[in-house]
């Protein structure tokens, strides 16, 4: 695996996961942006769009358009995955 197919999966990790800790599960592609560079994953909106609408694909999360924005609803499957009860090949697992 590639430094950047690692780096891939865990910003679908951690994206997951701030979904999780959101008020009602939900954010903006733009406040999850914001909110990965603070965990130290530089990507552009355009790439936290890309990622997810590929969580999308997968049953992760579900996506509502607002403007420029997209507006991420984490799944059950979605939260599974982000605490290790479930594994998503391309997205990274926790650690314990």
């Amino acid at each position: 695996m590639s430094f950047s197919d690692y780096l891939r999966k865990d910003v679908r990790l951690v994206t997951l996961r701030i979904l999780a800790e959101m008020p009602g599960f939900r954010a903006n592609s733009s406040v999850i942006a914001n909110v990965l560079h603070q965990f130290g994953h530089v990507a552009t909106r355009d790439q936290v769009k890309t990622e997810l609408r590929w969580l999308a694909e997968q049953g992760l999360v579900t996506l509502d358009e607002a403007g420029s924005v997209l507006v991420a609803t984490l799944q059950e499957r979605g939260q599974d995955v982000a605490e290790g009860r479930a594994v998503v090949d391309g997205v990274a697992r926790p650690r314990a």
